[in-house]
């Protein structure tokens, strides 16, 4: 992101670039976004129609298009190698957190690392914000993490989710601090950990590793958060340029990743939901039950009252920028 910025400010910014959720807002009213190179586009290929609208919001500035959506991601998952789970003598994937922990003591006098974990800032966020999920629900988090409610955040309920949290903390790789997601989640690929919390693109990591959901690999929701949705919405901003041939590339960008082929291909292959409507609803759920056998949700989509979450993944290259959001299981985006 600092090179980003100092690129922009230079004069010299990027076609596109990788930027999520509020950051899309404050990057436009900078002035150097492009709020015209879409319209076409737009208009040719029917966002309108094409995007749920809760999307569609997410992307555009004083009502135009300034960055292409790409998928959905979920972050509240929890993988598990069921092997060694076996090896340690737990029968199955914890619902809550003294499940948690109670497998995570087993894991370790089996001499496996419970919880393998990169002591990353953007995956301790991640961490935190399942925990205080499971802890406080999806009205306790909106007021602590997006309201920012100071009697909410200096409360009972987030002690004990920070409590929690602390718990949690000593089951994770000692080994691990300022590693890599995917280095961690190798850990429990090899057999080496028995956990990782981490969003549905750990599944890339399992499918190059040639494993197969629901044999080699589980993922289930963050013990107490089966019935809520933390999720981000990867976009590609678009800088206003100077050259039409660039202007030119940044359309051609748009039509590919909101193609039919790319998204149905690239959600499959990166274990996301596709954005486009009609694939969302259609394969969404199929694929995440193929990558989570024992996954009971519906879609996700816009709650009653859905809310954008903290900041996901601020510091991580990959899955930067303030994106999250929170509903609950079954609601529907509009």
């Amino acid at each position: 992101m600092t090179v980003l910025k100092s690129r922009a400010v230079a004069g010299n910014p990027p076609g596109v670039a990788q930027i999520k959720g509020p950051d899309i807002q404050e990057w436009a009213a900078t002035g150097l976004l492009d709020e015209d190179v879409l319209k076409g586009v737009a208009k040719e290929e029917k966002w309108g129609t094409l995007l749920d609208k809760k999307v569609a919001d997410t992307v555009k500035y004083k009502g135009n298009y300034v960055a292409v959506p790409v998928n959905i991601h979920r972050i509240n998952w929890l993988w598990i190698n069921p092997e060694v789970f076996r090896k340690a003598g737990i029968d199955k994937a914890p619902a809550t957190l003294d499940e948690f922990y109670a497998a995570a003591d087993k894991l370790k006098a089996a001499g496996f690392i419970p919880l393998a974990h990169g002591g990353q800032p953007w995956q301790d966020s991640t961490v935190f914000e399942s925990v205080v999920l499971s802890v406080m629900g999806v009205d306790g988090y909106k007021k602590a993490l997006v309201d920012l409610d100071s009697a909410t955040l200096t409360g009972p309920q987030m002690v004990k989710a920070l409590t929690e949290l602390k718990k949690v903390a000593t089951y994770m790789d000692p080994d691990g601090k300022g590693q890599d997601w995917n280095l961690e989640a190798a850990k429990v690929i090899n057999g080496k950990a028995g956990m990782q919390i981490m969003g549905d693109w750990a599944k890339s990591e399992w499918t190059l590793a040639k494993k197969t959901a629901g044999k080699d690999y589980q993922c289930v929701p963050f013990p107490g958060t089966d019935k809520a949705f933390l999720y981000n919405i990867d976009s590609l901003v678009v800088f206003k340029q100077n050259n039409a041939g660039t202007s030119a590339g940044q359309q051609d960008i748009a039509r590919k990743v909101l193609g039919e082929d790319f998204q149905k291909l690239f959600s499959i292959n990166k274990g996301s939901i596709p954005v486009r409507n009609r694939h969302a609803r259609r394969h969404g759920q199929v694929w995440f039950r193929c990558l989570c056998s024992n996954l009971r949700q519906g879609l996700p989509g816009r709650r009653n009252n859905g809310r954008p979450a903290t900041e996901h993944g601020a510091q991580h290259g990959h899955h930067a920028g303030r994106a999250g959001r929170v509903l609950r299981c079954g609601d529907q985006l509009h």
